[in-house]
């Protein structure tokens, strides 16, 4: 069984071809692949596979570490987008894929970059939550949103403590994804993303989509900058709350699963 392992901001996943599988993607499988010490360790896994629907090129499925299924990752839809370009499923600049959130429509800007139109955001209203005001938004997964007043007060906050309890409150019946942000500029926002089924990440495609909504909300400035640990990404908010995310994304290596590692795999239901 051959992989590729791609990163985007330090948000890591292996991509997988699922023609190429003797198995079927239990969670259990999932879990055992992204284990960072027996496993290859990573934030989730991307299966790609071929569809004759026109127009579109990949089917992808995304999941996360803990075996759970995601709608959508704006780094991980960009890691699979080169990936189909650097392995020939196509040679257009633009092309479809469909995910669980709908389709994404990519453009290839380089090598190493691309624009997608992630679809359009749905604002959910706000309330306050664990003492916090939030914006929820839907950006083809749920996101809560929070504003903090500083730089000070978001690197003060412990996401290991609070995120958990606003990820599992149960106004979010799907679980959501928590991004707490700060505004920096009119343009350019920094965030800190609590991620379903992950935890406390470098960076989040989606996450900082929604942060760019609450900004764009609140009156501020797109497209705009956010910057998180692993980096930056530019989110372009429209008047509609149309999406577009640009940013990077590269291959990490190349590898095959060991026999034994498939054996114990292949164990797994």
């Amino acid at each position: 069984m051959r992989f590729e392992k791609w990163q985007a901001l330090g948000n890591d996943y292996v991509i997988v071809e699922h023609d190429a599988l003797p198995f079927e993607l239990s969670p259990a499988r999932v879990q055992e692949l992204c284990a960072p010490h027996t496993g290859i360790g990573a934030d989730g896994i991307l299966e790609l596979s071929r569809t004759d629907e026109p127009g579109f090129v990949a089917v992808l499925r995304i999941f996360n570490p803990d075996g759970s299924e995601a709608e959508l990752s704006g780094n991980g839809a960009r890691e699979a987008i080169l990936y189909l370009r650097r392995a020939g499923w196509t040679d257009q600049a633009q092309f479809s894929i469909r995910t669980a959130a709908g389709e994404l429509r990519p453009t290839i800007l380089s090598d190493s970059t691309c624009r997608v139109d992630m679809g359009r955001a749905r604002d959910e209203g706000t309330g306050e939550i664990a003492g916090f005001r939030y914006q929820q938004v839907n950006v083809g997964n749920p996101q809560c949103s929070i504003r903090l007043p500083s730089e000070a007060d978001l690197a003060s906050i412990e996401l290991t403590e609070v995120g958990p309890g606003i990820e599992h409150d149960p106004r979010f019946p799907n679980r959501t994804n928590v991004s707490f942000w700060t505004e920096l500029a009119p343009d350019r926002i920094r965030a800190r993303i609590f991620e379903r089924g992950v935890g406390e990440t470098a960076s989040s495609g989606t996450g900082a989509c929604g942060a760019a909504v609450a900004h764009a909300l609140r009156g501020g400035d797109s497209p705009v900058t956010v910057v998180l640990d692993g980096g930056e990404l530019e989110v372009d908010v429209g008047d509609d709350l149309h999406i577009d995310l640009t940013g990077w994304a590269e291959p990490v290596y190349a590898g095959e699963l060991s026999p034994e590692l498939l054996a114990r795999l292949a164990s797994l239901s």
